[in-house]
């Protein structure tokens, strides 16, 4: 089991690999962004569930929480 603290460290520094915000952090990306994807289906794998992870993280006003795990 992974630790949380390493849980959140890995989804604070995660970035998008295409698209329109290609090469940021997904933390740094507009809600709407993750609104749209959940509307039309979030990606497979790993990188869908840090956005959907990300996309609860926004819409319940906890980005500031995630600052202190970005490097």
């Amino acid at each position: 089991m992974i630790d949380p603290k390493e849980h959140y460290k890995n989804l604070a520094n995660a970035k998008m690999p295409f698209g329109k915000y290609k090469d940021q952090y997904l933390i740094d990306i507009p809600e709407y962004y993750f609104g749209w994807f959940r509307q039309k289906g979030f990606p497979k794998g790993k990188l869908g569930l840090q956005m959907q992870e990300i996309h609860e993280i926004k819409i319940n006003g906890l980005e500031d929480l995630m600052k202190k795990f970005k490097e």
